[in-house]
């Protein structure tokens, strides 16, 4: 199981690591995993959170498919 720093999904993503402290503040952003002072995401919860961000126009990400 890959796990990522925020200092690489910050740089996966092009953002700022203080962008990723606060979504975690917010409840916002992929799930992660915090293990002390340290955080980390896992790479199945950051490529589910980036899917669930597809969207088909401005509004927002499409619903769900349903299974």
């Amino acid at each position: 199981m890959t796990k990522l720093t925020q200092d690489q999904l910050a740089a996966r993503w092009h953002l700022s690591p203080r962008t990723l402290e606060q979504w975690r503040w917010l409840g916002k952003g992929p799930r992660f995993l915090k293990i002390g002072a340290r955080v980390l995401y896992r790479e199945e919860d950051v490529s589910a959170w980036e899917a669930a961000q597809i969207c088909q126009n401005t509004s927002g990400p499409l619903p769900p498919e349903a299974s």
